[in-house]
């Protein structure tokens, strides 16, 4: 099988000729390999091959394998094999159907994009289906048994087979080639693809090509191993090679643009073959070998400061000079930290940088600089090249340097710490203004970087005055930071003993220089000192100390040095030092007024050392309970030592020393020491023993009771004992009532002592209780005492504070009581609390109603604080006092009603209720009567209601169960009668109707729970009981019902008279009422309710929810009725409308209302349209009506917009709002014609001077979008836009008044300030309104105004130009003429002048804008602006001839006028320069119109004469040149009568400085000959005349650049004369500027300088050397210099430096080599080290000096020349050299050197 495809195009090509029988020449042939076909198996016998071509593909079958690629060969488009060997193959349908027959019979269609086969036909049956499917298919396919050969396009497609040459082997593979017809040029190009260069040469001859192509395809190649080998480091002889290929097939080349290119583009890999080749191109090509020398002198000079030579490698030198931005190289260069390579760039390229370089260039090139820059490097080149270099070209960069100067000065702190602070000065200072030498401006003197490094500065100096005056070193950050420096000096002391000489030597001239006192600046050191080391914890840094007292020692103020003294003691380290406790006893045995204060001090300080020693560090002794507590505390340490600090303590504090000697005794009776005690008894003096040792006794009598057994007992029983003094015994403490009159007993103690007790604004010193040594209190005084006896008497905490709140009710102390039980219900929420509440709640009732007398606390509630005790009450009582609880709480909830309907204060009485609490009502206030509803009523007497009140609480709490006796209803309905009867006096109706529900509901609710059977109940009280307890239950409800009937008639009356309908309240009475009842209370209500419709809605409201309850549906239609009318009555009532006349009458009646809807200013269009729907009304007819009324109503008087008397009283409804209102209502129209037309007719009804109404109707009749003829509605309101931006600057006219009164309008002040809208719509008086508000301000409105009224605009412009010129120019021209300023023109003639010219050039009509400006050039005086204007005039009358459209007798009328004109114009320019030259005399001004004759008289005129005598400093008529001058006065004068522009003035000007200096050469030029004559020819022969004369030969540069002429020759010569005379500066600015080019001419620049310079040089002179260096740097021709000749010339004149510096400058390594061993052999090496830091070191030279220095070092260490250096300050220079040099022989030498002079 053939599986193996290998597409082979194009790697196998050949040529052939072919002979041809037909044809003399022979032809040229290609072979191209295409594919191989290879079998993966054994070939046992030769294929059977065919091969086909279609437009869309090519076939090719080997045996079974059939194989389709694209008819280029290069793609594979499908891969099959068959089973059996294929016969034919054919494509179809543009190759996407392949169909394959095979010998065997069988047919394949095969879909060539899936590569898949849609059908097979096999051999059976083939004849009936096959015709079948083809038809179908549409596929005719015809069977070719041999298809060898198939041309197209001139191929030729031709099998070859290859054999292997094995014996035995048949075919393996298959290849397809291709033989096309070739050309010679594409043979041509494959042999050089293939690099076979001599072929190709053969070739390109004798086929008569083009043979320097393959020439430079060669150059290429070489080209390309030349940068190859640049790269790879080959060695010499491969790169020669290629060298001398390149030079061979360039001299074959004849093309010279490509000569020139190749040698500028190749990377040749020496300095040498560079320099040859570019000489080379410069041959062969002149003018294009400049730049690139120029750039190969600037990379010889950049690889010597860097330190190499010309690499091996000629890519750096090609990526070189393919340099374009020479900032980016040089930013480059400065971020890899080669300074000098930056330095050398700038140096060459400064022009060219000096030309892109902005602020943002600035900003790259300070943030490149490298942080390891060194300063001392970065300050020289920024001083003498970038700081000027900014300040020349980037003069507004000062503030961005002086930003980086500053960042970097202070960085060189941490960078170059050895320079600080000098170095950061160095560098900051050179940000100074005053260095930069900028004449200050307020923007960049003032700026706020400046400031910060001038204020810099200042700190850097002061800190370089602390080094070097007072040897201090301080931080920039410290010295900033730090108030007083003189610290700063003291802290940098190492070690106390240097305190003095320190303060000797440097503070205290430091204060004297800055005025400061020594002791107190000293006290303060000392202070800030200890404020800063006292908050060390630890004890072992207390170096400080002892610098303070050394400190101290220099106060000479012996108050100051006690001031110390204490400061040292508060903060000095406990234990102190020797050193603090000398210094503290030494000025404790002194004298002085502080020496109490100090003592008091150190003891103090004594007793911190005491109590350090039983470690306690840090305390405060507040009182005298604090100093008890150290003192048990010192004496439970039992110490030896511990009595006696126990008394220096007590002493230290004043306190009495009985008590500490009672506490050591018992402690050493504790301890079992009787004999210490008796000892110390013995040594205390008789008083004091006597009251200790009586004390002792009382304490041992507590001891030695029967203590032992009790607590064995019971420890309660002692406790007792000991803090109670109560002594019982097991049994008496075992029973309750012991316990309970005890605990009673010490509770009225307790209260009697609080009693005894003192007031609240007086307290006692001493206690009413002494305190035992614990703490605790035999007495009890407080709570807590209490509590504790409680415990013991085993009585639990809330036993005990109901017991004393009880208690405190019982004896009438309610607020205590209430305190009490407060903290019970918070701290002990259980049942019994519940209980004692409920007890105390019911006990208050009880007391209420007893009137007992209380202690209440001021302003309580007393009845509300029962409610809370019911309401706490059952939250936390036990299940069975549930109800008890809840009954308590809604009784006392009554009562607390009743109390507060008796008070007259600020939270009851007769008060709005606000209705903004109501969120904050709680639930059973909202479900109450009190929602809104208030009732007003009588008030109440507290003295009566309140007994009887909590009475019918008590009988409701105490309700017996029936009895057989009595009826337990009784004692209730006495209390409750009289209690009615007073609610009903008062008119309290509420609380009546709620005494009533209450009572008979708790009545009720008592009886039900307690019959629940009556068989139960008969068994239980009897039958008669039974009886007469339901009787008299009946007789309750009888009077309960029919009180509650009229109470609820009397409150629901007092329900609708209240100011709010409580409407839920009077719906839930009426349910108590009868529905006839209530139906006839509602109509007969809103019946006698006149216009209060919020209380006629509330009641229709109740009515017709009550109808819903009694399904009254009729009645409801009725209310439901009042209620639309009242809506409506208390919606138009906001806006001021009343509805009463149609109120409840039917809507036929409601139209009536309509008028006065639509006046009212506040009716809303909502509103009008809501009417009419709910009454069914015309809306057109409204809508019409509302708006006409809105829009056109009169105007109230002072009213009108910008009316100063509008907004007084009731406001108006706005202009805007009524047009807003009228354009929202207008869509609802159905028809907007009757509307369009009543407000077109009234519009003239409004004032013309109200433009909103104005507007507002115009808004309305574009809105409708009715026709209307009457006005231009789109004119009408683009006249008012501009009139309500315009302000009227005129009164107003006559023709305004008449209008007025003949339309019956009211005169309006807003004629002051507005325009007549309507008359300014009617033509006929337009100008007369317009005219007298012509100003230069208001006309560009006025001139909107007139075209869009399409009027005359040329007649507005021509009153412009006539009221300009009256108002304006008129009054200037006096003004000047009175200060006799006639030939002059002020800024404002000018501007005016300019403003008339403007209007005139828009007037239209040419004859029009011609005689307006002829008229005011008629009435301008003689002058300046006479002449202008009638020059202007002229320029209209030319524009008014050219018009195309003007007639003969027009066009002679112009011309008339224009020649009249150009007359009157040159006599005003005449007499104009008159009158300048002051030469206005009579006789003069009368030959204005003869100029030929005014010349001569003015040329008599004695002034000439007076001038050319040189009578200088006198000022004569006529001095101007254009008087004086023959030669000049006629262009002069002919140049002002035609008015040449400026430009040509300054030209002539020029022209005759160049006449003048050609006139002192005596050569006769006028201005005619001078601007006619060519230029290059009289300056060469200028040159050729007058080259031997200085100032000839400035004035042949100067005219050479002026006219650009650039001869080389010429200028070669040129540039030499003027070195010759000396000329430096001319010469180098003319060299830079135009003729950088020349070569020769750059020699002889640099030459100059020493042609006339002699020995010993002066300063001058040696700055012109150095210059001459500079310029040697810079020169674009140094390759060409004599640099040996120069470098002889520096050192003719003794400059050495200089020499080197030329000679290192020589590309050839060899000879540089010697020229500067033998210069350095004969000079002193020192001499030149001085030079480079006298003359070299300005930061300028890039990194020449560093050579120049590394050179001559270099030389001495190779000849060992060490004693040249030997004990100058250059020797450390040599020895930094060798050691970085790492050359380890050099080291040892020198080494050697210093070991044989003993160094």
């Amino acid at each position: 099988m053939w599986n193996d495809v290998e597409l082979l195009i194009n790697e196998d090509t050949n040529t052939g000729r072919l002979c041809n029988v037909r044809e003399e020449n022979s032809g040229l042939y290609q072979v191209d390999t295409l594919v191989k076909i290879a079998s993966t198996e054994k070939v046992l016998s030769d294929p059977q091959l065919y091969s086909s071509s279609s437009s869309n593909c090519s076939i090719v079958v080997a045996d079974s394998t059939v194989i389709l690629f694209d008819l280029s060969y290069q793609t594979m488009l499908l891969h099959l094999d068959f089973d059996s060997d294929v016969d034919t193959v054919d494509d179809c349908l543009d190759g996407h159907f392949l169909v394959v027959c095979q010998r065997n019979g069988n047919l394949h269609l095969i879909y060539v994009p899936q590569k898949s086969t849609l059908l097979t036909i096999v051999r059976d049956g083939a004849d009936l289906i096959c015709p079948m499917i083809f038809q179908r298919l549409n596929v005719s396919v015809s069977y070719v048994c041999q298809k060898c050969l198939h041309a197209e396009c001139n191929i030729f497609f031709c099998i070859h087979f290859f054999f292997f040459t094995l014996l035995g082997f048949h075919i393996s593979s298959v290849v397809m080639r291709c033989f096309t017809e070739a050309l010679p040029e594409n043979r041509l190009s494959r042999l050089l693809y293939k690099h076979k260069f001599e072929e190709a040469e053969k070739f390109a001859i004798a086929f008569e090509l083009d043979v320097e192509l393959v020439y430079k395809v060669k150059l290429d190649f070489v080209l390309e191993q030349l940068a190859s080998a640049s790269v790879g480091g080959n060695g010499q002889d491969v790169w020669s090679d290629l060298v001398e290929e390149a030079k061979t097939n360039l001299m074959k080349i004849m093309d010279e643009q490509y000569v020139v290119e190749y040698c500028l583009k190749a990377p040749w890999p020496t300095f040498d073959t560079a320099e040859k080749m570019l000489n080379h191109a410069a041959s062969r090509c002149p003018s294009s070998q400049i730049q690139e020398l120029r750039g190969l002198n600037t990379f010889l000079i950049h690889c010597l400061i860097s330190s190499w030579l010309f690499p091996s490698s000629g890519i750096s030198w090609i990526e070189f000079l393919n340099i374009t931005d020479y900032v980016g190289d040089m930013l480059s260069h400065l971020r890899e930290g080669d300074l000098k390579g930056a330095q050398h760039l700038w140096l060459r390229h400064e022009g060219e940088i000096a030309v892109q370089f902005d602020e943002r260039g600035l900003d790259a090139l300070l943030s490149s600089f490298p942080e390891d820059l060194p300063s001392q490097d970065l300050c020289l080149w920024l001083r003498s090249v970038i700081v000027p270099f900014v300040r020349r070209v980037v003069p507004r960069g000062q503030k961005i340097v002086a930003r980086w100067l500053e960042q970097r000065a202070r960085i060189l702190e941490l960078t170059e710490k050895g320079d600080w602070p000098q170095n950061g000065l160095n560098l900051a200072e050179l940000g100074l203004p005053s260095l930069w030498m900028w004449i200050p401006s307020e923007d960049d003197y003032g700026s706020e970087e400046v400031e910060h490094l001038k204020s810099l500065v200042s700190n850097l100096r002061q800190l370089l005055d602390l080094y070097n005056k007072y040897n201090c070193r301080l931080s920039l950050s410290v010295f900033e930071k730090v108030c007083v420096v003189a610290f700063l000096m003291l802290d940098k002391v190492p070690a106390p003993e240097l305190i003095s000489a320190t303060v000797e030597g440097s503070v205290r001239p430091y204060s004297l220089e800055h005025q400061l006192p020594l002791d107190e600046l000293l006290l303060q050191y000392i202070k800030d000192l200890l404020e800063r080391c006292s908050s060390q914890t630890t004890t072992l840094f207390t170096e400080w100390e002892a610098k303070a007292v050394a400190v101290l020692g220099c106060i000479t103020d012996t108050d100051l040095v006690v001031d110390a003294v204490l400061e040292i003691m508060q903060k000095a380290v406990v234990p102190w030092t020797e050193v603090v406790e000398r210094l503290v006893q030494q000025h404790l045995e002194m004298v002085g007024p502080k020496q109490e204060l100090l003592k008091e001090s150190y003891r103090l300080m004594e007793m911190r050392k005491l109590l350090r020693g039983y470690g306690i560090r840090n305390f405060n002794l507040s009182n005298n309970t604090q100093i008890m507590t150290l003192v048990r505390y010192i004496l439970k340490q039992d110490l030896p030592t511990s009595l006696e600090d126990s008394l220096k303590l007590a002493g230290a504090y004043k306190l009495p020393t009985s008590q500490i000697h009672i506490l050591y005794l018992i402690q050493l009776i504790s301890q079992s020491k009787s004999e210490p005690c008796v000892t110390l008894l013995k040594k205390l003096a008789p008083e004091e023993a006597e009251c200790v040792i009586e004390r002792l006794a009382n304490w041992a009598r507590l001891e030695l009771q029967d203590k032992d057994h009790v607590s064995e007992e019971d420890p309660n029983l002692l406790h007792l004992q000991e803090d109670f003094d109560i002594f019982l015994t097991p049994n008496n403490y075992e029973d309750p009532k012991v316990r309970k009159q005890f605990q009673e007993y010490h509770i009225t103690a307790y209260e009697n002592t609080r009693a005894r007790g003192p007031s609240k604004s007086k307290v006692t010193a001493t206690p009413m209780v002494a305190n035992d040594p614990d703490g605790k209190t035999k007495n009890i005084s407080t709570e807590a005492g209490l509590r504790r006896l409680a415990r013991q008497l085993q009585r639990t905490e809330q036993e005990l504070w109901a017991d004393l709140a009880l208690r405190a009710l019982g004896v009438g102390k309610v607020d205590k009581a209430l305190k009490i039980l407060s903290e019970l219900y918070k701290h002990h929420g259980t049942t019994s609390t519940g209980k004692v509440l409920f007890s105390a709640a019911q006990k208050l009732c009880q007391m209420l109603e007893a009137d007992v007398p209380m202690i209440l606390p001021e302003g309580v509630d007393l009845p509300a604080v029962i409610h809370k005790l019911a309401c706490q009450a059952v939250t936390v009582c036990h299940s069975d006092l549930l109800l008890d609880c809840v009954e308590l709480c809604k009784s006392t909830r009554a009562a607390m009603d009743v109390y507060h309907q008796c008070q007259l204060s600020d939270n009851y009485g007769f008060i709005a209720k606000d209705l903004s609490l109501a969120a904050e009502r709680d639930p059973y206030s909202q479900w109450s009567f009190q929602d809104v509803f208030k009732e007003d009523c009588i008030i109440l007497d507290p003295v009566s209601v309140l007994p009887v009140q909590y009475e019918i609480t008590n009988c409701l709490l105490m309700c017996p169960c029936p009895c057989a006796d009595a009826n337990f209803l009784n004692p209730l309905l006495v209390p409750l009668a009289s209690m009615l009867q007073m609610l009903q006096e008062c008119s309290q109706l509420e609380l009546a109707l709620r005494l009533l529900v209450n009572s008979f509901g708790s009545c009720l609710q008592h009886v039900t729970s307690n019959i629940m059977n009556i068989k139960l109940g008969i068994q239980l009280y009897g039958p008669q009981a039974l009886q007469k307890y339901k009787a008299c239950l009946s007789d309750l409800r009888t009077t309960t019902l029919s009180s509650i009937n009229a109470v609820a008639v009397a409150l629901l009356h007092k329900v609708f008279n209240w100011r709010v309908v409580d409407c839920d309240l009077a719906i839930g009475l009426c349910t108590l009422l009868s529905k006839t009842e209530v139906f006839k209370i509602l109509w007969k209500v809103i019946d006698n309710t006149w216009q209060n419709y919020d209380k006629i809605l509330a009641v229709a409201m109740v009515g017709a929810h009550l109808c819903n309850l009694f399904t009254e549906q009729e009645e409801r239609k009725k209310f439901l009725s009042v209620i639309t009318d009242a809506e409506w009555g208390i919606e138009l009532g906001k806006l001021g409308i009343s509805i009463q006349s149609v109120f409840r009458q039917c809507p036929e009646m409601k139209s009536n209302l309509i008028p006065t809807l639509v006046k009212n200013k506040n009716t809303t269009p909502e509103i009008i349209l809501q009417y009419c729907s709910t009454f069914d009304l015309n809306r057109d007819e409204v809508i019409n009506q509302y708006i006409t009324t809105l829009l056109l109503e009169e105007e109230e008087e002072g009213g009108g917009a910008g009316d100063p008397g509008a907004g007084q009283g009731e406001q108006p409804l706005g202009h805007a709002d009524a047009l807003e209102r009228a354009l929202q209502i207008i869509p609802m129209l159905h028809s907007t014609r009757n509307l369009t037309i009543s407000l077109s007719a009234a519009i003239l009804k409004l004032s013309p001077y109200n433009y909103e109404r104005i507007e507002g109707v115009l808004r309305i009749i574009q809105t409708a979008d009715e026709q209307i003829t009457s006005i231009s509605i789109s004119q009408a309101i683009g006249l008012l836009q501009h009139l309500k931006s315009y302000k009227r600057i005129s009164p107003p006219t006559d023709l305004e008044s008449s209008h007025l009164l003949e339309n019956g309008l009211e005169p309006s002040a807003l004629a002051n300030i507005r325009l007549p809208f309507h008359l300014l719509m009617q033509t006929t008086s337009y100008w007369k309104i317009l005219s007298p508000e012509l100003s230069e301000e208001t006309f560009p409105t006025l001139l909107l105004i007139s075209k869009l009224m399409k009027v005359s605009v040329d007649k507005l412009y021509m009153s412009a130009v006539n009221h300009v010129f009256e108002r304006s120019m008129k009054p200037l021209l006096l003004e000047q003429h009175k200060r006799r300023q006639k030939h002059t023109s002020s800024k404002e003639t000018f501007k005016v002048a300019k403003t008339i010219m403007g209007y005139i050039h828009c007037i239209q009509n040419p004859e029009w804008a011609a005689a307006t400006a002829h008229k005011i050039a008629q009435e301008l005086p003689p002058g300046t602006e006479k002449t202008q204007s009638l020059k202007f005039c002229l320029a209209l009358g030319d524009a008014w001839l050219k018009d195309p459209k003007l007639e003969e007798a027009a066009r002679t009328r112009v011309e008339t006028f224009l020649s009249k004109l150009k007359l009157q114009f040159q006599r005003s320019a005449t007499e104009n320069v008159l009158m300048s030259s002051q030469l206005n005399s009579p006789e003069h001004l009368k030959l204005t119109g003869q100029p030929a004759r005014l010349i001569v008289i003015l040329y008599e005129h004695s002034s000439v004469e007076q001038r050319f005598r040189g009578s200088a400093g006198q000022t004569h008529p006529g001095e101007p040149s254009t008087i004086t001058r023959p030669t000049t006065c006629r262009p002069t004068l002919i140049a002002i009568w035609l008015h040449v522009p400026v430009w040509r003035a300054k030209y002539y000007l020029k022209c005759y400085i160049y006449l003048s200096q050609l006139e002192d050469l005596n050569i006769p030029y006028t201005v005619e000959s001078f601007l006619n004559s060519p230029k290059e020819g009289m300056v060469k022969g200028l040159w050729k005349n007058h080259s031997h004369e200085p100032q000839a030969v400035r004035l042949v540069a100067d005219l050479s650049l002026e006219y650009q002429v650039f001869d080389p020759q010429l200028w070669n010569g040129l540039l030499q004369k003027l070195l010759g005379f000396n000329m430096v500066r001319r010469a180098v600015f003319v060299f830079f500027i135009q003729v950088s080019s020349f070569s020769r001419t750059w020699r002889s620049m640099i030459l100059a300088p020493f042609v006339s310079a002699s020995l010993p040089l002066s300063p001058q002179q040696q700055a012109t050397l150095y210059r001459t260096f500079v310029l040697l740097l810079k020169c674009p021709f140094l390759l060409n210099l004599d640099l040996i000749g120069i470098a002889n010339r520096f050192a003719q004149f003794s400059l050495p430096g200089f020499a080197l510096g030329a000679l290192l400058l020589i590309p050839c390594a060899k000879r540089k080599g010697q020229q500067i061993q033998g210069l350095l052999s004969a000079c002193n090496p020192i001499t030149i080290l001085e030079q480079l830091d006298e003359h070299m070191n300005t930061g300028e030279l890039a990194g020449v000096p560093s050579q120049i220095r590394d050179t001559v070092l270099m030389f001495i260490c190779q000849n060992r020349q060490y004693q040249k250096l030997w004990k100058t300050k250059h020797f450390n220079l040599l020895k930094q050299h060798i050691v970085s040099s790492g050359d380890s022989n050099q080291v040892k030498n020198l080494v050697d050197y210093l070991i044989s002079h003993s160094w």
